[in-house]
């Protein structure tokens, strides 16, 4: 029924974040055109929560080694901008795109719905 999800994020300096993603993240991307890159992304999940106050959404990179990965991420330039919180349920960090927006990062502990199949 789907072949996979469009995340989208919003910013105030897309080609910078896009460069980002490209150089410093390493994702691979085709050109839409006119330099609108798309970046391919590692496998998703989409979870549920429940919430008191207005509904929202939120988009994590997963990471199975969260050290490892801030400590690549930071020989490459990229600004740690939320140092390594244990959530209990997993680890939470964040690195700084260049147009000042945070991109989490996650560790999880739990189970994940990233090795099931299609």
């Amino acid at each position: 029924m789907f072949s996979g999800a469009h995340v989208i994020l919003y910013t105030r300096d897309a080609e910078a974040d896009r460069a980002f993603l490209r150089d410093v993240v390493g994702f691979p991307h085709v050109d839409a055109g006119r330099g609108w890159l798309v970046f391919r992304l590692p496998p998703a999940e989409v979870a549920v929560h429940p919430t008191d106050g207005e509904p929202k959404h939120e988009v994590y990179l997963m990471c199975e080694d969260l050290t490892r990965t801030l400590t690549a991420l930071e020989d490459k330039g990229a600004e740690i901008s939320r140092a390594i919180t244990d959530q209990g349920w997993g680890l939470l960090a964040a690195v700084r795109l260049p147009s000042g927006t945070e991109l989490p990062l996650y560790e999880p502990r739990h189970p994940t719905a990233l090795d099931l199949p299609a």
